[in-house]
């Protein structure tokens, strides 16, 4: 398993970032949970960015919702 750097850490928690912007508490805990899934799968590339799609696009839905809504 190779070590992250902060960037790499720092693009891993990208979606819970996006997830705290959203209006609801909902998104927040799977986003949380995905980019934990993506720094520990950061040894094999393939399954951490699935992990990190999945977050990303579950933040994105929670964004687009705030924006939509107000």
């Amino acid at each position: 398993m190779t070590s992250m750097d902060v960037l790499q850490i720092s693009i891993a928690a990208m979606p819970f970032l996006l997830a705290l912007t959203s209006r609801t508490g909902r998104a927040i805990v799977p986003c949380l949970l995905t980019s934990i899934l993506t720094v520990l799968l950061g040894g094999e590339p393939h399954r951490a960015v699935v992990a990190w799609c999945v977050g990303l696009l579950i933040a994105a839905v929670a964004l687009r919702e705030r924006l939509r809504t107000g």
